[in-house]
């Protein structure tokens, strides 16, 4: 996603010798792809309107702009587009809340997390080590935040006790995009590159290739109330979603994706949809698969969604303001 320089590439782990031409030529087609996501201007598109009376009441859904260096909101009952107050962010992408309403954004291009203050006052980076372009985040319910370390093909810990990072145990990541952690504390995570997703159980058992069909440079996931997984397919234009009883694969019904990214659940179990390349965000509806796109301004390869805790304070996003530069 990111502009490849060769300041990227200078952080980007070696290919070891042993490593096969294969290998390295995904590795290649990757970094093709990402840069490409990053040379996209943005288009004008069409919006949800007053008639889509089927309109939930929710929290804002937040959207990390990734074009515009920013992130916004969306509330969902129609209010205006807001920006929230975070200074300095480059290319961010993943987000992800915590239980006492602190957002976290993967600040890519900078190569850091940043926090916000559960009231909007302010701004801290997160402590980490050797960060190279991290993209998907997510939050345990004892408070550690997990980070997609994606040019570094790992996995990292960060404890919300302030202790030290570790490196969760995984084994042949290839740009490591999308995280989702069950109740339990087990981990997916969308291997972008050898176009799987594996989880990975907290009780330490082994990491494992949950069983999909045809997956191409999967990316954002998300998590249902009852376990099932949803997986933006970016390479194949769709969102699929495995089961949780069955193991069963079905492919949401959406129309007209263009390279999907980030994924989020609603409170209602509606799905919303980064359509990156596109410029919008979608919601798609349980019951019937009817799609309509959120009201929005100005998006630019949106990229990272997530809802507030509903017993957390959102952030303040403040007076309504135009991209960052």
């Amino acid at each position: 996603m990111e502009r490849i320089t060769a300041e990227s590439h200078a952080h980007e782990p070696r290919t070891p010798a042993g490593r096969t031409r294969p290998r390295l030529t995904r590795r290649l087609a990757a970094l093709a792809g990402l840069l490409l996501l990053c040379a996209l201007p943005a288009r004008p598109v069409g919006a949800a309107g007053p008639d889509d009376v089927r309109s939930p009441v929710n929290p804002p859904l937040y959207v990390s702009d990734y074009g515009n260096n920013r992130v916004v909101t969306l509330p969902a009952d129609g209010a205006a587009q807001t920006t929230v107050p975070l200074d300095g962010l480059v290319r961010p992408t993943g987000l992800a809340w915590d239980r006492t309403g602190r957002l976290y954004v993967a600040d890519t291009g900078n190569n850091r997390v940043v926090r916000s203050s559960p009231d909007g006052s302010g701004q801290s980076t997160v402590p980490t080590e050797g960060l190279s372009r991290p993209l998907g985040l997510a939050v345990d319910v004892a408070g550690a935040l997990y980070v997609a370390d994606s040019f570094n093909d790992r996995v990292v810990k960060v404890p919300a006790d302030g202790s030290p990072q570790t490196t969760v145990p995984t084994n042949g990541l290839l740009h490591p995009w999308g995280l989702a952690l069950e109740p339990d504390g087990d981990l997916y995570v969308s291997d972008f590159v050898n176009d799987r997703v594996v989880k990975v159980p907290a009780d330490g058992s082994g990491q494992s290739t949950v069983p999909t069909t045809g997956l191409s440079q999967p990316t954002g996931l998300a998590l249902s109330t009852n376990g099932d997984l949803y997986v933006s397919d970016s390479g194949n234009n769709r969102v699929v979603r495995i089961a949780a009883a069955t193991g069963a694969q079905t492919t949401v019904p959406t129309t007209g994706l263009n390279s999907p990214l980030g994924l989020a659940l609603d409170g209602r179990g509606m799905l919303y949809v980064a359509d990156a390349f596109n410029n919008r965000v979608i919601r798609v509806w349980p019951s019937d698969g009817a799609q309509t796109t959120l009201d929005s301004t100005g998006l630019n390869t949106p990229t990272g969604l997530a809802f507030p805790p509903r017993r957390a304070r959102p952030v303040d996003p403040g007076p309504q303001s135009g991209p960052a530069r």
